[in-house]
């Protein structure tokens, strides 16, 4: 360590500035400012070096967490991006999506605010990046081996630059118009820029790794003739499936998914023609059913596009400032978050429910909702608690079910546990020999830290099937759980 009383001297956690609200509403940037470099080194070097790490624990990929912190802390960001890359494909998704578990494992974070550790993994990737140090790795021979991979989401593209690496002819398939998964358009400019996405498949390209969009596997090509063409074929195509309310006035014109929402106007954002499905906000009152990251998604979202007045509802109750009592540190807890959305305007309304959809004429015109509490562990209604939210725009933001069953199922003889997701064992293999499954499709949602690590183990384990053994890293068992949930 550069100082080892670092972490003493420095007890003030720091992040780079974010852009001005009214600035930031006017445009889809991302929301933070460029770090200065002696904060980022000084934030760096607040790092224990404790005698065990538990942000290793917390982070399914195992990323070298204090040696890439005291790398930064003396300034050798070269170093520091070579630790990095060891064990993530790609940080700055990470740096720029994650929740970021290993900063609630954080030794220092008992008694001061934890390292910020996920400020200081996207400022190695980002800083390598206009150094010129995102170099493809062209594999030496190739093996004569060949894989297909249907997803291009994390899970899908970690494996595949693994398996690429290693010399097998790897091609990636995405039904959507372009590569990237829901990083593509599920997720905001404003969040991630899709700029960050295009060097890293630009990347990938020069290794070798072949992309075809816009082909839909179960249908364009089905899953026999995949297996046909390809020694071996990995399923990563995420967990889509969207959750839906049965409430009353839910056939109602104006109530949408968020993924009905959000994908058509990312489109817009980097500057493509309106689709016929998109949905403008502009003027309108919108209410978002869902406290998480994809609520917030839809808030900026929203209000971006000018919105009049946006509402996020979430049925659970305003989570404490600090960790309570029965989620003891090492833990994640659930405390109360302020994300950039949320302070650029809006409202927030914790323990609602809604009741139903009001409308007239065929269009949602409100919302009914209720305060809601716990008794018994069932969300009873507070008497005397129920309003209408004027609405005439309702964002569904409640989570995804498990991955879509369409004809690459029965194709490809896969099969579904009761929570749909796709059966394999803890090495990643199905039931039909020569496919495996990766990522949320085979997890459920989950995390793109925990998708990357899958997604690395999956190509692990494929490679041992082509080739009788491997040497490439495999950092969880796909039946692994989180071990700070």
């Amino acid at each position: 360590m550069v100082d080892p009383r670092g972490f003493l001297k420095v007890r003030e956690r720091e992040l780079p500035p974010r852009r001005p609200v009214p600035l930031r509403l006017m445009d889809w940037r991302e929301v933070y400012e460029k770090q200065d470099q002696q904060q980022l080194q000084r934030q760096a070097g607040r790092c224990m070096d404790c005698g065990i790490p538990f942000c290793h624990n917390a982070c399914p990929l195992g990323n070298l967490i204090p040696e890439w912190n005291d790398l930064v802390s003396r300034g050798d960001m070269r170093a520091a991006i070579e630790r990095l890359h060891a064990t993530n494909n790609f940080p700055e998704f990470t740096g720029k999506l994650c929740p970021a578990p290993c900063e609630s494992a954080c030794v220092l974070g008992i008694n001061q605010p934890p390292v910020t550790i996920k400020q200081v993994e996207v400022m190695i990737a980002e800083n390598a990046a206009e150094a010129g140090w995102m170099t493809p790795q062209v594999p030496e021979r190739l093996t004569g081996k060949t894989v297909a991979v249907v997803g291009s989401g994390p899970a899908g593209l970690a494996a595949a630059q693994q398996l690429t690496r290693s010399g097998h002819t790897v091609v990636v398939y995405e039904r959507d118009d372009a590569i990237g998964g829901l990083m593509r358009y599920g997720i905001p400019e404003f969040k991630m820029e899709r700029a960050v996405l295009d060097r890293r498949l630009a990347q990938m390209e020069a290794e070798g790794t072949r992309f075809r969009a816009g082909v839909d596997i179960g249908a364009d090509i089905t899953g026999e003739q995949l297996r046909e063409r390809f020694d071996a074929v990995v399923v990563a195509t995420g967990a889509t499936q969207w959750r839906e309310v049965d409430l009353p006035g839910r056939d109602l014109a104006g109530i949408h998914q968020a993924m009905e929402y959000l994908p058509p106007t990312n489109r817009v954002a980097v500057g493509q023609e309106p689709p016929a499905d998109h949905v403008d906000a502009r003027g309108l009152d919108v209410v978002v059913i869902g406290g998480g990251d994809t609520g917030s998604d839809c808030y900026g979202t929203a209000l971006r596009q000018g919105a009049r007045s946006v509402t996020q509802l979430d049925i659970y109750p305003m989570a404490p400032e600090d960790r309570a009592e029965h989620e003891p540190w090492p833990t994640m807890p659930k405390v109360f978050s302020v994300s950039s959305s949320h302070e650029e305007g809006g409202d927030r309304k914790f323990s609602a429910s809604t009741r139903a959809f009001v409308g007239e004429d065929g269009e949602v015109t409100a919302l009914r909702i209720v305060e809601v509490t716990k008794v018994d562990g069932v969300w009873t209604p507070v008497e005397g608690t129920e309003q209408d939210l004027p609405a005439q725009l309702v964002l569904l933001a409640i989570g995804f079910a498990g991955p879509e069953h369409g004809g690459l199922v029965g194709q490809l003889g896969l099969e579904a546990d009761a929570r749909t997701r796709f059966t394999r064992t803890p090495g990643y293999a199905t039931g039909t020999p020569g496919v495996f499954v990766a990522g949320d499709a085979g997890r459920g949602q989950s995390l793109i830290v925990w998708a990357i690590a899958e997604g690395r183990a999956c190509a692990a384990a494929v490679d041992e099937f082509l080739m009788g053994d491997t040497a490439l890293p495999s950092p969880i068992r796909a039946d692994a759980v989180p071990l700070t949930a």
